[in-house]
């Protein structure tokens, strides 16, 4: 992470359910997927690289989120796709929590 990075506040930890996921917008209408899982919380592109539906109404588990609609799963850490059909990652963002707030960096770590 640059000292350059911009960093967004998009939610409230509290607003995270604990191995569950929010779906958000940023002010430029970015949808994130702010993800917790295995205690640490994660931020990805809120769109399946497959079908391009929400991946906040997805299951979360082991480090990765489920696409409701064909059940692609990708890995919260890198975006890539665990599983077809999807063949793309998603874009996934640096996180940085501050007391309660919950910060995006939305410089892509991946595209």
């Amino acid at each position: 992470m640059s000292e350059g990075t911009r960093w967004v506040k998009v939610a409230e930890l509290a607003e995270i359910p604990e191995e569950g996921v929010l779906g958000v917008e940023t002010d430029d209408e970015t949808p994130i997927a702010l993800v917790r899982s295995e205690g640490e919380v994660f931020a990805v592109r809120d769109v399946c690289s497959h079908a391009e539906v929400r991946l906040s109404e997805g299951e979360v588990e082991d480090g990765t989120i489920e696409c409701w609609l064909h059940g692609s799963c990708f890995d919260l850490r890198s975006g890539a796709p665990i599983n077809p059909p999807a063949t793309q990652p998603v874009s996934t963002y640096d996180v940085k929590i501050d007391g309660d707030d919950v910060l995006v960096s939305l410089d892509e770590k991946n595209s």
